[in-house]
């Protein structure tokens, strides 16, 4: 392996899941924020808002809730949108090419067609080594998991 696959396999965390429902719904879920408010937190976490304007360039402000009520917005924008194939987005930017305080990731999430389901995938790169190691110590596959589990659930109602 060379020293840039290193490099970036060492900034990198991954969640793949067969998921029991066409990408359309898939896509649904990440985009409407009625819909992305249901899962994308693992309970007993919620998401107290969602604005999305799903575009290249678009903004994203989703504010998740703890239990103990404490609020966190993540603000980020969408670098690349394939309607039902794949978003790209990070919050390396608050709006458009204004850069934010502390970048911390790059989320790639895709949802490809797989024996009449669909085959997500969500790969998150990080700005550095050990900003993948505070994501994943922070619970990055437990979290995920859940919040995935969540979104299963959730489009299989659609």
């Amino acid at each position: 392996m060379n020293p840039i696959e290193q490099t970036a396999e060492s900034r990198e965390l991954v969640l793949t899941r067969l998921i029991d429902a066409p990408p359309e719904q898939l896509y649904r879920a990440w985009t409407e924020p009625a819909l992305l408010k249901q899962w994308f937190c693992p309970k007993p976490w919620t998401v107290a808002s969602a604005e999305l304007d799903v575009r290249a360039g678009g903004t994203s402000i989703i504010v998740m809730r703890s239990p103990d009520g404490q609020e966190f917005p993540n603000q980020g924008v969408y670098l690349e949108v394939v309607q039902n194939e794949r978003l790209v987005f990070t919050d390396a930017y608050t709006s458009a090419w204004e850069t934010s305080a502390k970048p911390f990731m790059t989320g790639i999430v895709t949802f490809t067609p797989e024996g009449g389901k669909t085959r997500y995938a969500a790969r998150v790169l990080h700005w550095s080594a050990a900003d993948r190691k505070t994501h994943e110590e922070m619970g990055f596959h437990e979290g995920w998991g859940k919040a995935t589990d969540q979104l299963a659930e959730l489009v299989a109602s659609l």
